[in-house]
């Protein structure tokens, strides 16, 4: 399929390669550059057939080096330029985790604002495809908790095309989490596709009984868990966070108290979890406004499972997700 076939069914890999190819087309300033991008296409073939077209000083393959070219798009773009950087999984950006919290989260501030660093960084992220304790980390959360960077996690085929261009518009680090579950769903996109923002959490399901708060791999999850609920006559609208950092608090709040109830869903572990954090905003802030204790549904607390009826059981599943509602709403569930 051609990279400007937006007017269709597209997948949200095709989603994410549109956006970027738009964006270089736009601004010679724009580059690729990670592991594989090129020759072969990506690790899971996002940016397949782009070399062809803007050849290969603008789609650099990198060396097995997560902190040698990140820290060289760091460089790249203090001197101006607008580099994406594909780290393949997300395990393997902690070997970068010196460059993106120690360089690219603080040089602005600590220059007084003198050097920005539109810098954005992409990676795939979550399990829920047998790929084992090594390549199935949900860290978004880790991210989210680093101040100086956005943490974008676009859920559907409109986010996934829609955030690369304020992202690389921002004057600071951004880090964008794909889940690796998403490449091949597909949607329709409206062609021009619809512009997006990276600030705020959209309620992509109206209800009137819980509010179910999720993000990334596990919206689809959670929808599907609010059609079991539908089924028990307990309306439950759905909040998709979109950006972890930072947090768009009224977006969520504001659902909680009207629902009056709140479920947090997040793919990461529970202890220091996003989910703990988004469970004590509501707390502080609408604590008089909620009817029962907000509830969350998280992954556990082992190494995930190769074992696919194992690692279905390690990660939240929306009849997980539906039975935390029902409590909720003074039912077992």
């Amino acid at each position: 399929m051609s990279t400007e076939a937006a007017s269709g069914m597209l997948t949200y890999r095709d989603a994410v390669r549109e956006a970027m190819c738009e964006a270089m087309r736009a601004d010679e300033r724009v580059f690729l550059m990670g592991e594989d991008v090129g020759r072969y296409g990506g690790g899971f073939g996002v940016s397949k057939g782009m070399l062809a077209e803007f050849g290969p000083e603008r789609i650099r393959d990198t060396p097995l080096s997560e902190s040698a070219f990140t820290g060289a798009g760091i460089g790249a773009a203090l001197n101006g330029m607008r580099p994406i950087v594909e780290i393949m999984t997300v395990n393997f950006s902690l070997l970068a985790l010196d460059q993106i919290m120690n360089n690219a989260a603080t040089l602005r501030h600590m220059s007084g604002g003198q050097f920005e660093i539109p810098l954005v960084i992409r990676m795939c992220t979550g399990g829920g495809r047998q790929l084992a304790a090594q390549h199935s980390h949900s860290l978004e959360g880790w991210y989210a908790h680093i101040p100086g960077i956005k943490v974008l996690v676009p859920a559907t085929i409109a986010d996934a095309r829609g955030m690369l261009a304020p992202a690389l518009a921002d004057p600071n680090p951004v880090l964008i989490f794909e889940h690796g579950s998403l490449y091949n769903t597909q949607g329709e996109l409206p062609s021009p596709p619809p512009a997006v923002d990276i600030e705020h959490a959209a309620v992509v399901r109206a209800g009137e009984d819980v509010t179910l708060i999720a993000y990334g791999g596990m919206l689809a999850r959670t929808i599907e868990a609010a059609e079991l609920l539908a089924a028990h006559d307990v309306g439950a609208e759905v909040v998709d966070l979109r950006v972890l950092r930072p947090l768009d608090d009224a977006g969520f709040l504001s659902s909680a108290r009207r629902t009056h109830r709140a479920v947090v869903v997040d793919e990461g572990w529970r202890s220091g979890s996003l989910a703990a954090e988004v469970s004590a905003r509501i707390t502080e802030q609408a604590f008089y406004d909620l009817d029962a204790p907000v509830e969350r549904v998280c992954g556990a607390e082992v190494p995930t499972p190769y074992a696919a009826h194992l690692e279905q059981a390690a990660t939240p599943q929306a009849a997980t997700i539906a039975a935390a509602a029902l409590r909720t709403v003074g039912r077992d569930g």
